[in-house]
């Protein structure tokens, strides 16, 4: 009977023969220059999960100089980027043509190195290494600490990495301080890992990160964004999430997730908002569509939306006489206190903009309850939605987690509701770019007035009627301006 390393083994033999063959062709160039090379890192873990891959990590003795001109033989286009950090990449196109045509193989090769952090410095220092087992040792954790050495496809595993893999564990080469002392950014790795892997973290390795957390502030915002994104567009975010709340992380990269963790009275007057935010996310995620729909997956805006659409509730809970508990107006203190995080977090313009403008909205649909929808209400909500329409449909029907099945129904007919309004909306005017329906040039010419406030006043007036009346036409909007600006110069 076969053992899970056995069968891991069995599985990555199947994926590394079929390694790309201009991959095995570069481990032959560099050991005619005598120097050694290693597929390392995430395709081998991969190879072992049973992915193939075609862009590759290598590991070589040879310095950047000379890998630059070993890269320039092989491949058909190079670049030096990462040169400063040891690492040279390249291209090569794929060879053939038709169906059995390879495809490109895009490789980047970094020397034998090991990375460390001076306490005052937020950039990792990069020292040039030797061997491979010493870069290996550099590694975050011991299934991303493999090697296959090429040509020969030589197995390395000297940290024990793939019986940690066949337990789905997280675990570090070397000890966890010195590792998490050494680059604070791999304590962070571990939530994203655990998302996207499904693996645990060892115990002396969580441990770790719990005593060493506050460190992670060293690190410098943009590479922190770049991990908290992986792990939330992950297939499976909970455990990520979890891992950072857990261990303190998140109290110094997004204290605003362990800050839902509220207090529970012993009446249970309000949800766990922290658990009903992780529900709220599942859900939304399970309403992304394929890459042809609306909202592909993964999808960053509706995930960060769905996960921090609650951070307001800390700030606005108040216990009301009689036993009740309200957060007033959350939505809105949420949606500044979401920007103000994403900004830190050195997020896009266009994304801090995008989910915060959705923290901002998620309760708009219950501000209008369970009735018949207006054409009005109807008018409104897809203009304040603009863009973002889709995925606050998905938001505001992810945010219903209560067990309560004829309320969940109720609700969910509601939305249906809504959504049958708007389609039915949209076949009779253009809903989704509502304007007023004279221009500003045609106010200035009926009104006789230059550019200036009054014309911007008249359209927003106009805009008003047009969103409460539907169309009015250009006969009866001209009257209606007409009268406004009687009114307006009267009052004057």
């Amino acid at each position: 009977m076969s053992t899970p390393e056995q069968e891991l083994l069995r599985r990555a033999l199947a994926v590394l023969t079929e390694l790309a063959p201009a991959a095995i062709e570069l481990g032959e160039v560099f050991q005619a220059a005598g120097h050694e090379l290693a597929l390392v890192g995430g395709p081998v873990r991969d190879a072992f999960l049973g992915r193939a891959s075609n862009d590759l990590d290598f590991a070589t003795s040879a310095t950047p100089d000379e890998t630059e001109a070993l890269l320039a033989r092989w491949g058909d286009a190079r670049w030096d980027i990462g040169k400063e950090f040891g690492t040279i990449g390249a291209r090569r196109f794929a060879r053939g043509g038709g169906a059995a045509a390879d495809a490109d193989v895009v490789v980047e090769v970094t020397t034998y190195r090991s990375d460390r952090y001076d306490p005052e410095s937020r950039k990792p220092v990069v020292a040039f290494g030797d061997t491979l087992d010493g870069d290996l040792s550099r590694r975050d954790f011991t299934v991303n600490a493999m090697a296959v050495r090429l040509p020969d496809l030589t197995f390395v595993d000297p940290f024990g990495g793939l019986e940690d893999l066949a337990r789905g564990v997280l675990r570090t080469p070397i000890a966890p301080e010195r590792s998490f002392d050494d680059d604070p950014l791999r304590m962070l790795r571990a939530a994203r890992f655990a998302a996207q892997l499904g693996f645990g973290v060892e115990q002396e390795t969580h441990a770790a990160i719990i005593d060493m957390a506050s460190r992670i502030e060293i690190v410098s915002a943009e590479r922190v964004q770049a991990e908290l994104t992986k792990l939330v567009c992950a297939p499976n975010p909970r455990p990520g999430l979890q891992v950072l709340v857990d261990t303190g992380l998140a109290d110094h990269v997004l204290p605003e997730l362990p800050a839902l963790r509220l207090e529970i009275d012993e009446h249970h007057r309000h949800k766990d908002v922290y658990e009903h935010s992780l529900i709220v996310l599942e859900q939304a995620i399970a309403q992304e569509t394929g890459p042809d729909g609306p909202v592909p997956a993964p999808d960053l805006v509706l995930r960060l939306a769905a996960l921090l659409h609650d951070v307001g509730k800390p700030a606005t809970r108040r216990f009301e006489p009689g036993g009740g508990v309200s957060f007033h107006h959350h939505e809105v203190v949420g949606a500044k206190l979401v920007a103000k995080r994403l900004r830190a977090l050195k997020y896009e313009k266009q994304v801090v903009k995008d989910v915060a403008r959705l923290v901002e909205l998620h309760l708009r649909f219950h501000g209008y309850g369970e009735g018949q929808w207006t054409d009005s209400a109807v008018r409104r909500y897809v203009t304040d939605a603009g863009p973002l329409l889709e995925r606050l449909h998905r938001l505001t029907r992810a945010d219903s987690t209560t067990r309560n099945k004829r309320k969940a129904k109720r609700l969910a007919d509601a939305y249906s509701n809504l959504e049958n309004r708007i389609a039915s909306l949209r076949e009779q005017e253009e809903i989704d770019a509502i304007r007023p329906d004279l221009d500003g040039t045609q106010i200035m010419a009926i009104l006789g007035i230059p550019p200036g406030r009054d014309v911007g006043a008249a359209y927003k007036h106009l805009l008003a009627l047009r969103m409460e009346h539907g169309p009015l036409g250009t006969e009866r909007a001209t009257q209606e301006l007409k009268e406004w600006w009687a009114a307006r110069t009267t009052a004057r």
